[in-house]
């Protein structure tokens, strides 16, 4: 029985999964598609050093394997998976453009056809089965020309282009599309700028100012992002999304407290000029003390502070821990924005620190700060599947959600969230973006390929797509049957 205490979800909440196109579309070259930054990221111990911007990816060598280049190939397979997700019961799927599939280098005068109507079918498909199309216009994409003629997001010039694609995406599906976001996990560049923005970085350069730079330039493509799309049509909604997880402090020390605020201005300083439409004062006198100047236009303030997003999307998989002492307890591994073994927590077998109630604490966070809709747009557990005559038993996975939305639940029902929906990442399995793997599964459907490459990338349900088609049957209240 439901508990007598009831905690459903509204009747309109948003149920489905989430995926990206950088790692799960593939087609390589095929249907007019140009390279993208994702085709030259390689699997392997060269990996972070090319997602940080530290290696040039033009030096790897010739066996370097590149795992986004198939992916698990969605982009021959699209039906079967999207026919998944209707079985699922899917009232909403997130899903990126390949910048690179409308625009090969980012600058031709047209768009490419083949990839319109690729993205045009999907959408279709969706909406001829009530599934609400959510998509990210930037995940971790963008045509690889871009960056070797103008050194990506350094140069304003890319604004141009990333505003030339969008205004195709505006027009080719008004009057279909809602949901926009404009940069996946923005805040990401600061920690892996070359996977999040492009950005390889050149000996004795200063890192810091161009990250910033980077990111100023970013705000502004997304602001007027969000005014073209006004323009088009006044019924999208536009939002920003981060990476997000509030770092907690090692200790009562008021030292570890205030570094545990500095970190997660961090991730705020981003949503803080997308939502608020201005740079926060803490980043103004961070800047000023690092000796960074952002080089704007007279008309950048305006920009911003005119063309603010409606939701704040966000994904979350962890909670941090830091201190201001760095010999204090030990790092866990794994994790692209470093922390500190929290060891009141589990964590995954990728390090990964499970933590249900911090999701509930970061749906506080971001909706006290900005009272505005949210929407967690990921959240999963990586997770080593097997196998095992036929079928997958992942009841650690289901442990996972299963507290996590009963915890998105408490958010809403008890502290009084705003939550539009909810996405599961990586709702068939895909190619982690942190390691380059296939063994790092997140998916209710489990794809038949190995860390190196090899196999016949059949689908199979595992025992969570069934869990989940009943939690969206219910609209969440078989999470809390006894």
């Amino acid at each position: 029985m439901v508990n007598s205490i009831e905690q459903k979800f509204p009747k309109d909440f948003l149920w489905g999964g989430a995926t990206a196109a950088n790692q799960y579309e593939g087609g390589f070259g095929q249907g007019g598609k140009g390279k993208a930054l994702v085709d030259v990221i390689p699997s392997g111990n060269k990996r972070r050093d090319v997602m940080r911007g530290m290696f040039d990816y033009k030096e790897l060598n010739e066996e370097s394997i590149y795992p986004a280049r198939e992916a698990v190939d969605f982009y021959n397979h699209w039906e079967e998976d999207i026919d998944y997700m209707i079985e699922m019961g899917f009232s909403v799927y997130r899903f990126s453009i390949s910048w690179s599939r409308i625009f090969p280098t980012g600058e031709e005068c047209e768009s490419n056809k083949e990839g319109i109507d690729f993205y045009s079918k999907i959408v279709d498909k969706l909406l001829a089965n009530n599934i609400e199309p959510l998509i990210t216009i930037c995940h971790f994409d963008m045509p690889l020309q871009l960056i070797e003629k103008y050194g990506s997001w350094r140069d304003r010039k890319v604004i141009d282009a990333y505003l030339k694609y969008c205004k195709v995406l505006f027009e080719t599906f008004k009057g279909k599309v809602k949901y926009w976001i404009t940069f996946n996990e923005i805040n990401m560049l600061l920690h892996m700028p070359f996977m999040g923005a492009g950005i390889l970085f050149e000996d004795g350069e200063d890192k810091e100012q161009v990250k910033y730079q980077v990111a100023h330039h970013e705000l502004i493509a997304s602001a007027l992002a969000t005014k073209l799309a006004k323009e088009i049509d006044s019924t999208f909604q536009i939002g920003c999304m981060l990476a997000a997880g509030q770092f907690y402090p090692y200790s009562c020390d008021p030292k570890d407290v205030f570094d545990a605020l500095e970190k997660n201005r961090e991730t705020f300083f981003f949503s803080d000029v997308q939502v608020r439409g201005h740079y926060p004062e803490y980043a103004k006198q961070k800047m000023k003390t690092n000796g960074i100047e952002i080089k704007m236009l007279p008309e950048d303030e305006m920009i911003l502070s005119e063309n603010t997003v409606d939701f704040i999307s966000f994904s979350y998989y962890a909670s941090r821990l830091t201190s201001s002492d760095p010999s204090k307890g030990e790092s866990t591994g794994g994790n692209v924005i470093p922390t500190l073994r929290n060891p009141h927590l589990e964590i995954s077998d990728w390090g990964w620190q499970i933590d249900p109630l911090g999701l509930r604490l970061t749906l506080n966070v971001l909706f006290e700060r900005y009272e505005k809709p949210l929407f967690i747009v990921e959240n999963g557990l990586g997770a080593a599947d097997e196998v095992k005559d036929g079928k997958i038993n992942d009841d650690y996975r289901i442990d996972y959600l299963r507290k996590h939305m009963k915890a998105m639940s408490d958010a809403m029902t008890k502290d009084g969230v705003n939550l539009l929906g909810y996405t599961s990442w990586g709702c068939i399995d895909l190619v982690s973006a942190s390691t380059g793997e296939m063994a790092k599964r997140y998916g209710f459907v489990y794809v038949d390929k190995d860390n190196e490459g090899n196999g016949t990338l059949k689908r199979l349900r595992k025992k969570s797509f069934y869990w989940y088609k009943e939690v969206i049957g219910t609209n969440g209240n078989s999470l809390f049957v006894e």
